[in-house]
């Protein structure tokens, strides 16, 4: 079984992110200060704390793509010889949206990244690529394992994946590889493409005994 969250949320995401991409992909002063602001406040951290910068070169590569690819392909076989049908199909179907979306975003929208960042990307920065494939694994293990536990299950579940979402797309912030507002439109990117495609995924109905 897929849990899905009310229809409005999906949407609500879906309508933040495109309020989000007008002032974003304008430069609106208000907002292109905020996002400066924050991160030449990473940048000071950085520059302190060369250890940590490596470390975080390291640990937010878990949520790249190929990773986040090979993880979707072999979580979605595996719900496949399990015979989850509509689990493979949701997973696999993720796996492939999500990065197709934020690279069409990237070759469309022109959102340069921070200058003289902690790493080296050369590709537009609207949302984070990163950030969305984290938020989107996050969720779909969220959105598979709701149904199957007792509350106490749930909160361990939702707590863990919240925190594996936020710490990736911090990472991308404090490495300056993005600007705040790339991170916030990678997190709203998943919150609304996820739950659609499981909307989208058809269950098959119990067979009927006798």
């Amino acid at each position: 079984m897929i849990a899905r969250p009310p229809l409005f949320l999906p949407l609500l995401a879906l309508t933040a992110l495109l309020v989000l991409a007008v002032p974003v992909l304008t430069d609106w002063a208000p907002l292109h200060r905020a996002d400066r602001a924050l991160s030449e406040t990473f940048r000071g951290h950085g520059d302190h704390r060369p250890g940590l910068v490596s470390a975080l070169r390291i640990l937010t590569d878990v949520a790249a793509t190929i990773p986040f690819l090979v993880a979707g392909v072999v979580a979605a076989l595996t719900l496949l010889a399990r015979g989850c049908r509509a689990a493979a199909v949701f997973c696999a179907t993720v796996t492939g949206t999500v990065p197709v979306l934020w690279g069409l975003a990237h070759w469309l929208l022109h959102r340069p990244r921070p200058l003289d960042g902690f790493v080296t990307v050369t590709s537009n920065g609207f949302p984070s690529g990163h950030t969305s494939n984290a938020a989107a694994a996050a969720l779909v293990v969220v959105l598979l394992a709701w149904p199957r536990l007792a509350r106490t299950g749930r909160l361990v579940v939702v707590t863990a994946a919240t925190a594996f979402a936020v710490f990736v797309g911090l990472t991308r912030v404090a490495l300056l590889a993005h600007w705040p507002t790339d991170v916030l439109g990678g997190w709203l990117l998943a919150l609304a493409v996820v739950p659609l495609v499981a909307y989208a995924v058809r269950e098959r109905a119990p067979a009927r005994a006798g």
